[in-house]
């Protein structure tokens, strides 16, 4: 489905009848929600946060209305299968996911109970819908872009550092979209000129290796594509692009505030309100089967000018106009 589909789709969405939402059901609703992140990650708070809160706009408030049962799996797969199991057998009305990490798991465990999911790149390949217009089973959601747009990352990264003629690219290559968007990237690196080489994100100490030795020669950078796995290891790839002096591009604003040189790609936050829409439509009574798999509607290109001056880069007048926000 295109993107302009997507919009078509997401119009109806609001016009969800004010009425219907007023409408407060006499008993408690419960909600799980499987987060792919540590419990004290201050990213994962902050998406749950926005989640709640928009929550509380469509009339469900934690500890009145509603429960909401949370579980912070981090990046141990057991972890996160045992915490599936657990919100399963609570019997909740509804289950958020965040990343393919929680949602695969979260469809193991149940295909009865409905599951809204966020942060997924391609449902469909994963199994987890029957298609994007008609899901079909018991999960709907959200994705945040098609593999074709990983190919802007290295773009992006080429008209920041033009003499970048080398690039290791961060992948988790446990989900099925790890794989998928370095194809994507590798599809536009022979017309830019630049080799790349994949990288595992599957512990620190292969991280931190992998980039130490890739770093030794001249005219070198990092892409860092979408996973929970980096994400949970921001700090440290943050850390190692500055020592290392590698130009880097990321996937989210949240890399860019944490001094990151730049990223490029959805409101990550924006998802997780949307996301309580469909929880509220499906606590009224609404089949996520019927519900469509939602695109983003807000891309954000960020610069750190900070970042950029200590690696000695000039940013482009052009790449600064077209920036949606320049951190200073």
């Amino acid at each position: 489905m295109r993107r302009r589909e997507f919009i078509t789709l997401l119009g109806g969405a609001a016009a969800w009848p004010l009425a219907a939402r007023a409408q407060q059901p006499d008993r408690v609703r419960r909600i799980g929600a499987l987060m792919g992140f540590a419990a004290d990650d201050l990213e994962g708070r902050t998406r749950l946060t926005a989640f709640t809160q928009a929550l509380q706009q469509f009339g469900w408030t934690d500890g009145r209305n509603a429960r909401i049962d949370t579980r912070w799996g981090g990046l141990n797969a057991g972890d996160i299968r045992k915490f599936a199991t657990e919100l399963v057998e609570l019997a909740p009305d509804v289950i958020l996911t965040s990343s393919s990490a929680a949602t695969a798991p979260m469809l193991q465990a149940t295909r009865t109970i409905p599951i809204v999911f966020t942060i997924v790149i391609d449902p469909v390949g994963a199994g987890y819908v029957d298609n994007l217009a008609r899901p079909g089973g018991n999960a709907t959601g959200f994705t945040i872009y098609e593999y074709s747009m990983s190919g802007k990352w290295l773009e992006l990264l080429k008209s920041i550092a033009p003499s970048l003629t080398r690039a290791i690219v961060l992948r988790d290559p446990a989900v099925a979209s790890g794989p998928g968007q370095f194809a994507a990237i590798q599809a536009v690196a022979q017309s830019l000129g630049v080799e790349l080489r994949p990288v595992d994100v599957r512990d620190a100490g292969e991280i931190e290796r992998a980039i130490a030795a890739f770093a030794q020669r001249a005219n070198s950078g990092l892409i860092v594509t979408g996973s929970t796995g980096a994400a949970v290891h921001r700090e440290l790839i943050i850390t190692l692009a500055a020592r290392h002096r590698l130009p880097a591009i990321y996937n989210s604003r949240f890399w860019t505030a944490a001094d990151g040189l730049m990223s490029y790609g959805p409101d990550f936050l924006d998802q997780f309100r949307r996301a309580a829409g469909y929880v509220d439509r499906i606590l009224r009574g609404e089949k996520p089967s019927d519900l469509p798999v939602q695109a983003p509607t807000k891309f954000e290109l960020v610069l750190n000018l900070k970042t950029a001056k200590a690696l000695g880069l000039t940013v482009p007048d052009k790449l600064l106009a077209t920036a949606d926000e320049v951190i200073e």
